[in-house]
């Protein structure tokens, strides 16, 4: 039998998020790894209200689906520098270069060690009005 003690699996949820609407979490941290559930451009969550939008174009929501997903990674002691990997889904194969724009420009401003691997696909299925969906795998240490 060995002596180490299991490692405790913690659901995140910052307090800018609102409580998931199912049985899943905002993310989820194991030792020293965290994955960050899919995160769209919802402004931070006020009590009672039904979650918002940035705004209508993929700037303003893109700019805050990153705020989202930092925020998560911030509540499971993580950065931008510990994301790995980053999956990007967008709902219009014609935002393909300007969330490449703003993608750029965002984490040039981040000054990262170095950037994490990405890759960015179609997907329909987001509600209505919502343009991207990011999600995160973080290994911290």
């Amino acid at each position: 039998m060995s002596d180490a003690t299991p490692l405790t699996k913690t659901a995140l949820t910052p307090a800018t998020h609102t409580t998931p609407p199912a049985k899943f979490s905002h993310g989820v941290r194991k030792g020293n790894i965290l994955q960050v559930a899919g995160q769209v451009g919802f402004l931070p969550a006020v009590e009672g209200e039904a979650p918002t939008p940035a705004g209508p174009t993929l700037r303003e929501q893109t700019l805050q689906t990153f705020a989202n997903v930092k925020a998560i990674l911030e509540e499971g002691g993580a950065s931008w520098d510990d994301v790995m990997m980053m999956r990007v889904y967008l709902t219009d194969t014609d935002h393909f270069a300007e969330m490449n724009e703003i993608y750029n420009q965002y984490f040039a401003e981040q000054n990262l060690q170095a950037p994490p691997a990405a890759r960015t696909t179609v997907y329909v299925g987001l509600p209505k009005s919502l343009l991207i969906e990011i999600d995160a795998l973080a290994v911290l240490g």
